[in-house]
């Protein structure tokens, strides 16, 4: 069973149960849709949607439809309207302040990616152990000693703690941002991050892609 996501529309007021399959589809049409309204479409149908990024129509329909959206018969969806929608119901517009634990190569390229504060994400302070690092700014983002995260994280007003540190530090990290009032993490390491009650863990691991592309790789040579 697919875990839901609660969606909350401000507008009527009520709570929607998302599918997470459907929350992690609803990008691919938002970047699909900035294509089209950069070639200045006007409409878009799902028969097109879905030839672009191999997702069935009637499944595209019924992910839009959590938005309340109904394309037109013959004409479909109004690209800017449809692309406007989804970015605000997905939260990009809003500001989310967030801070890194990390940063290194990873971590330092993550701070100066002007893409994600796009998507909303605002990182505002960064912490590393290193006396290379610390004191310096990355991107006008200044890199702080760990034992200043609480007074960061209530200062700054920061939700989101970024994890780009060695694997076998992420745990306590991890912790260390919980208890210093994060309301999620965003987790770049390997390893397992425990959750807590009210805090949202996402996991984004490199070197499992990374695992599952190597073993499809050699999966195509056993076919050969």
């Amino acid at each position: 069973m697919h875990k839901n996501t609660q969606i909350y529309d401000d507008n009527a007021a009520r709570v929607m149960a998302l599918p997470e399959p459907t929350l992690r589809r609803l990008p691919w049409y938002l970047a699909y849709l900035t294509t089209l309204h950069a070639h200045n479409d006007e409409y878009v149908s799902t028969t097109t949607i879905a030839r672009a990024l191999e997702v069935a129509p009637a499944q595209i329909a019924k992910d839009l439809s959590f938005l309340g959206l109904k394309g037109k018969t013959r004409i479909g969806y109004n690209v800017s309207a449809l692309e406007d929608t989804l970015r605000s119901f997905l939260g990009f517009e809003r500001r989310h302040n967030a801070a890194i634990s990390g940063v290194g190569s990873l971590g330092a390229a993550l701070v100066s990616d002007s893409g994600l504060q796009r998507y909303g994400l605002n990182i505002v302070a960064g912490f590393d152990i290193s006396p290379a690092l610390t004191g310096k700014e990355i991107n006008g983002v200044k890199v702080l000693t760990p034992d200043r995260m609480a007074d960061t994280v209530r200062d700054l007003d920061i939700s989101i703690g970024i994890l780009a540190v060695p694997v076998e530090s992420a745990a306590e990290v991890a912790e260390n941002f919980i208890a210093a009032g994060v309301k999620a993490i965003w987790n770049f390491t390997p390893a397992r991050i425990r959750e807590a009650e009210g805090v949202v863990v996402t996991d984004t691991s490199i070197y499992s892609h990374l695992a599952v592309m190597y073993n499809r790789l050699a999966n195509l040579g056993t076919k050969a």
